[in-house]
């Protein structure tokens, strides 16, 4: 079903009336829940009874730049059979121009909805008129309601707020280049609070539109009232971006799609889709590209803590039972979920490596198989327990270069970092190769299926070029990981060969060390530094 479009600051009166007197509310386009007609409502703050206008008969006149007029068939019911008696008009008075536009699209958009057939009617030829978006095609209905139920709770948001690295590093990517910002349209896809339109605002925009889904509009609206001298130049817009209608082009968009090991949630598909619905040629994308960063690890302490997660299945007599069957299927359980922490990068064995996703260029099916392929140099001889993951992203500005990074060592943001722990532990030597693949399939609940396979090569005088001499695999499920985030931090074995700290501090996060070494890190001050290598 189509998700509904609020304009939540409007003013409408009854022409009809005798005595008409304009009233504030909102207006939303929406289906009617009982007969699945398309309909708008105008509503008053606090009151139980609102206008309600059915668009199968419904004719919109513009009065002025902000005014409108709808006039709707009204019938009554006469000896049980229901006449029509007259027409009902409703002037509607729009904040701004540009809701104004958005408002005349919108119904628009839903009359033509109308037109093509109400969801799930039989048409003539008996053919069925599904009123699916491309995200609800794609996306469990449950999924989605849990998702938006989630981000439309003021602690969720307040919990993203409070990551200064997140926060201050989309402020500073802002406003370091207002030339990007300064008189331009901009879109904000899935604006949450307001808080990236609110930056824009900063910024210079000439006008934004903030597009959000779940009911956090509703505070997103208040935040942006009461900031007035920007907030004027905001409009909210409830819905998917996949569904709604915006007046005009944008000259940039702006959003903060990133999940764990960056794609969870698949919020970046609706990123890209709206790149290509909204954004004007040449326009930016903030961000700009996205990398996933890949190294193997070894972590004794974390093995043991997943192993011995499932030594309650090994009781043969738990109040009689004997659990031992379900021993097997309790340890793949628990070695099924991704580990979501924050790690000592002294943990890494190897430099990094990392894949791309540029945001301007790619096509939203790139995003629903992701594969990697996997090549490490080991630096110590050690047990290989699995892949750490982490992810930045670029804001490619016309001023300023700025990447927001997740990297292990760097200052901890909330999405922390993710570790792939196999249950069956490669041994490598120093300089022995670490061969694999990672890949990832997306799956209609809003998450990937991780593949991974790591191998660890032939080696030294007579060894094959192509020979492998021990291979382990995971299936992991990355909508379901383990919360370690109150465990104690992680040790390295004291026997255990170390690089230098300084080197693996350039090393144990590779390239992305490179380019991203602290949160929000430009490119200008990474050249000046001198703990970087190229």
């Amino acid at each position: 079903m189509a998700s509904a479009d609020m304009f939540p600051n409007v003013s409408f009166s009854d022409v009809n009336a005798a005595a008409s007197q304009e009233a504030a509310g909102k207006a939303v386009f929406g289906l009617d829940p009982a007969s699945g007609a398309a309909r708008l409502s105008l509503v008053r703050p606090g009151a139980e009874q609102a206008f309600q206008i059915d668009l199968s008969d419904a004719q919109i006149f513009k009065l002025g730049s902000m005014e409108w007029l709808c006039v709707s068939g009204e019938t009554e019911a006469k000896a049980g059979v229901e006449e029509k008696l007259f027409s009902r008009a409703i002037k509607v008075v729009l904040r701004t121009e540009a809701e104004s536009k958005a408002f005349s699209l919108a119904f628009q958009r839903w009359k033509q909805q109308t037109i093509s057939g109400k969801a799930g009617e039989s048409l003539e030829n008996g053919s069925i008129v599904a009123c699916k978006s491309k995200f609800d095609t794609k996306i469990e209905a449950s999924s989605a309601q849990m998702y938006f139920h989630y981000y439309g709770q003021l602690l969720h948001q307040q919990n993203m707020l409070q990551d200064f690295v997140r926060t201050g590093t989309y402020y500073a990517a802002v406003m370091e280049n207002r030339a990007d910002f300064e008189g331009k349209v901009v879109v904000d896809v899935g604006a949450g609070s307001g808080i990236l339109s609110l930056f824009a605002a900063q910024a210079g925009a000439k006008h934004v539109y903030a597009v959000e889904a779940s009911e956090m509009v509703e505070h997103a609206q208040r935040l942006i009232s009461g900031n007035p001298s920007f907030g004027q130049r905001i409009t909210i817009i409830k819905g998917k971006v996949e569904e709604v209608e915006l007046p005009e082009k944008a000259d940039i968009l702006i959003s903060e799609p990133m999940g764990t090991l960056l794609v969870n949630e698949r919020m970046l598909e609706s990123y890209v889709i709206a790149r290509d619905r909204f954004l004007a040629p040449d326009g930016k994308m903030f961000p700009t590209t996205g990398r996933i960063h890949m190294a193997p690890f070894s972590d004794e302490y974390l093995y043991v803590e997943m192993a011995n997660k499932s030594l309650f299945w090994q009781q043969h007599n738990f109040f009689g039972v004997d659990l031992t069957p379900l021993h097997g299927s309790a340890f793949d359980g628990y070695f099924s979920q991704p580990v979501v922490d924050a790690f000592d990068p002294r943990l890494l064995i190897s430099q990094s490596t990392y894949h791309t996703l540029d945001f301007t260029s790619m096509k939203e099916d790139d995003l629903y198989e992701i594969d990697i392929p996997l090549s490490f140099v080991s630096s110590v001889g050690t047990r290989v327990h699995g892949l750490a993951c982490w992810f930045d992203v670029l804001f490619n500005g016309s001023t300023v270069q700025r990447w927001l990074t997740t990297a292990p060592g760097s200052p901890t943001t909330h999405w922390y970092q993710l570790r792939c722990v196999l249950a069956q532990p490669l041994y490598v030597m120093a300089g022995q190769e670490i061969t694999g693949r990672l890949h990832l399939v997306a799956h209609s609940a809003q998450s990937y299926t991780i593949y991974l396979t790591m191998s660890a090569k032939m080696w030294g005088v007579g060894a094959e070029p192509d020979g492998i001499l021990q291979t382990s695999t995971a299936k992991l499920e990355l909508k379901e990981p383990y919360y370690r985030l109150s465990q104690p931090q992680a040790y390295m074995p004291q026997d255990q060969q170390q690089l230098p700290l300084s080197s693996l501090q350039a090393q144990g996060s590779g390239q992305q060390m490179q380019d991203g070494l602290s949160p929000g890190i430009t490119v200008e001050q990474e050249r000046d530094s001198a703990a970087f290598t190229r």
